[in-house]
């Protein structure tokens, strides 16, 4: 990235597929006039079943890919690539202001009135020592009891947008009846294709739940933290410019990603695939990248 870079150029914001569009809907609604640039890593989604090593990897080349299209913030749009890699992407870019997604256990310990909360996640979220750190710590401020329920195959739901079948709603019903059972009244969205589910979600917490069950999105704080950065930076760009242009990168099928956005957030933005790799068996690397058509302004 270029180290005084223009405040027309893009956030980067990167999933391992299409559950960071959640993510980008509440930057477009908070901050309308950036230009964003997401990466869908959809040809080696999910994230959550990889060992950690292959994801840091993927981490790492994503960025320096999205660094190659002038991106002046990254947002990293995965519960589980945040927690194994973005220590490494902050000390790879110091300079660069790097946002990452965590599983809201704070802000669900402060609404709770159970005691109990419900962790929706990936398996690889909750073996992350980030995320066993986070738990021990809120955990400990607060005393309150929290409940993890890996849900293999939940976010596979979404990338296959198999969203409002009977199998969603029987994986969703068989993830949370067990936090219903230890009496949770707060339940935690900790993989950011979840909030796509939400429809699905609410429907079989009204069938199961004796009462109100509040759901934890942290997309919000994202967005929040994100806007803080760019104004100490001096990097947002101002709302006279009007509107910002969304573009995105696909390791997958770009008419299937048009598709998607168009279901998820009703829009159309230029997409751009590109091919990759293997290089040896313990990494994932990006080849035949080149720079997207034109330039954001």
């Amino acid at each position: 990235m270029n180290p005084a870079a223009p405040a027309g150029y893009p956030i980067g914001i990167f999933d391992s597929g299409i559950g960071g569009l959640s993510v980008l809907r509440h930057i477009r609604e908070q901050l309308p006039a950036e230009n964003l640039l997401y990466f869908a890593d959809s040809g080696f989604a999910p994230y959550g079943d990889k060992p950690e090593a292959v994801v840091i990897r993927r981490a790492m080349e994503i960025t320096r890919h999205l660094l190659a299209n002038d991106c002046k913030a990254l947002v990293v749009a995965c519960n589980t690539a945040t927690a194994a890699a973005i220590h490494l992407l902050r000390e790879a870019w110091p300079d660069m202001p790097i946002v990452g997604i965590e599983p809201g256990l704070k802000p669900a310990a402060a609404i709770t009135k159970s005691r109990v909360v419900g962790v929706l996640a990936t398996e690889r979220t909750l073996a992350s020592g980030k995320f066993r750190r986070l738990h021990h710590e809120i955990s400990e401020q607060t005393g309150v009891n929290f409940v993890m329920q890996a849900c293999p195959g939940l976010a596979d739901m979404v990338e296959r947008n198999e969203r409002h079948t009977a199998r969603a709603d029987q994986l969703v019903r068989r993830y949370i009846q067990p936090l219903l059972e230890q009496d949770a009244d707060t339940i935690v969205l900790g993989c950011t294709h979840y909030p796509f589910l939400r429809q699905t979600i609410e429907a079989a917490l009204e069938a199961s739940a004796a009462g109100p069950v509040n759901i934890v999105d942290t997309g919000i704080a994202v967005t929040r933290q994100l806007a803080r950065l760019l104004e100490q930076r001096g990097l947002q760009r101002p709302d006279a410019k009007g509107p910002g242009e969304v573009r995105a990168i696909t390791t997958g099928d770009p008419a299937l990603l048009t598709e998607q956005f168009g279901q998820l957030l009703h829009i159309r933005p230029e997409i751009t695939g590109i091919i990759t790799g293997h290089t040896d068996p313990g990494t994932l690397a990006l080849i035949h990248c080149g720079t997207l058509k034109g330039t954001f302004s």
